[in-house]
């Protein structure tokens, strides 16, 4: 059941988002859709949005988030770089080994537990959340760019963390993009899963 007051100041929050807020979702949006069909300006739009999302995630205590984001800005031009140079086609799907996931994953948590320490000392509002989904959508959206499959799983669990740590920061409006990013990364799955499955 949802708690009326909560629910109340959430709406509240999304209706008084910033201009500022509303290009990041919408750009972010747009990245989503066209990265599940493999289109090299997912790229393009990713990199407003997070160049937009580094400023609102400093500005709300979540400095690994504005790291983060800082960090897609970068991936934005390699994957666009990446997803270019394939001949006009669509990047190829592939899949990693059960093996390269847990090393992957095994790395993600010693990351994220050295660092939450440090992010605590300096004022995080979430430290050990804020660790966790800064490596793991790192990892994820390097997997993007080299279109492996697996990549929607991993954001299915950052999209869930990160409507969280939005939403507990006062970024409403953001936050209904990773509610939004959540549900996309379902679909991306099965999409993607479909492609890989024909080739």
């Amino acid at each position: 059941m949802i708690d009326t007051p909560t629910f109340d100041s959430f709406l509240q929050q999304v209706l008084a988002s910033s201009w500022a807020e509303q290009i990041a979702v919408a750009a972010g949006i747009g990245y989503a859709l066209l990265v599940i069909r493999r289109s090299r300006w997912a790229w393009v739009c990713g990199g407003v949005s997070s160049a937009i999302l580094a400023v609102l995630a400093a500005g709300a205590a979540l400095p690994l988030q504005a790291v983060l984001q800082g960090a897609y800005v970068l991936m934005a031009v390699y994957g666009f770089w990446h997803w270019t140079r394939e001949s006009g086609e669509p990047v190829a799907i592939t899949v990693w080994p059960l093996r390269w996931h847990v090393a992957a994953l095994l790395s993600t948590i010693v990351i994220a537990f050295a660092a939450a320490p440090w992010l605590a000392a300096n004022g995080a509002a979430w430290p050990m959340l804020d660790a966790g989904v800064t490596v793991v959508s790192l990892l994820a959206t390097w997997m993007v760019a080299r279109a492996v499959l697996e990549n929607w799983l991993y954001w299915l669990v950052v999209d869930a963390v990160s409507f969280f740590l939005y939403a507990a920061q006062g970024l409403a409006f953001v936050s209904m993009l990773y509610a939004i990013y959540f549900v996309i990364a379902i679909f991306g799955l099965r999409s993607w899963l479909r492609t890989w499955r024909a080739s």
